[in-house]
């Protein structure tokens, strides 16, 4: 692959990945956390959320500013391995601050899920809810990820070989044939030249046939006439006659 190609490819990922960047840095400012989007990934919550639910969540809310009835987002107590979302129902302890969550599909709270969570588990509150789009994440697992990518990669590959294609396929024409061009815009010149003189040619051509053609009509009335007036001379004198 030619070098130009490769920097162009090299530039366009870096583009894209300067953008994405750059939208993420934001996000993660405007919500407070440092992954404001997660996937509901079980039905412990349900109806309120359903598995594939996305929801969205702000670090902004102080875990002290939390209350019974809130959905929070937060680090399994018992070892930190997952993330959990589920509802407060009770403050068990207020120094340090300590609360209990339940899944409201779930008849009990458990011990090292649901409690007791502090701050250091805490993460961040739920303030919005997209309603099935994490479905997506289930249908982008690998493999299916890793062959949208390499497609998204050669479709980049082969327009950038097309573009290095086709400047360099005019840049040879122009080297190779540069009368060429000057040839046919000539020969274009001179059958418009003979286009238009055939065409001048035909104009007066029948001009000069309709101007004979009106001469002899004339010729034909005036011809037409003599004999009528012989004829009333003729007539006249018989009559005087």
């Amino acid at each position: 692959m030619a070098t130009g190609s490769i920097r162009g490819i090299v530039k366009d990922v870096i583009i894209i990945a300067v953008c994405v960047a750059v939208i993420w840095i934001g996000l993660t400012a405007y919500f407070g956390a440092q992954n404001p989007f997660y996937v509901v990934s079980s039905g412990s919550m349900y109806p309120e959320l359903a598995k594939h639910d996305i929801i969205v969540i702000s670090g902004h809310m102080p875990f002290e500013d939390v209350k019974i009835g809130d959905i929070i987002v937060f680090d399994r107590p018992k070892d930190h391995d997952k993330v959990i979302v589920h509802r407060v129902v009770a403050v068990v302890d207020d120094d340090p601050l300590t609360l209990r969550t339940k899944g409201d599909n779930n008849q009990n709270s458990m011990v090292g899920t649901d409690y007791p969570i502090t701050k250091d588990e805490y993460i961040g509150t739920v303030v919005h809810i997209i309603p099935q789009v994490g479905f997506i994440t289930k249908i982008l697992q690998p493999p299916i990820n890793y062959i949208i990518i390499a497609v998204i990669i050669g479709i980049m590959v082969i327009r950038h070989l097309y573009r290095k294609e086709k400047k360099e396929l005019l840049d040879h024409m122009d080297q190779v044939n540069p009368e060429s061009s000057m040839n046919d815009y000539n020969e274009f010149q001179s059958n418009e030249k003979i286009d238009q003189s055939t065409k001048d040619f035909d104009s007066i051509y029948s001009a000069q046939e309709k101007k004979s053609t009106d001469k002899l009509d004339e010729k034909n009335t005036k011809s037409g006439d003599i004999p009528e007036f012989f004829l009333d001379k003729e007539k006249d004198s018989e009559e005087n006659k």
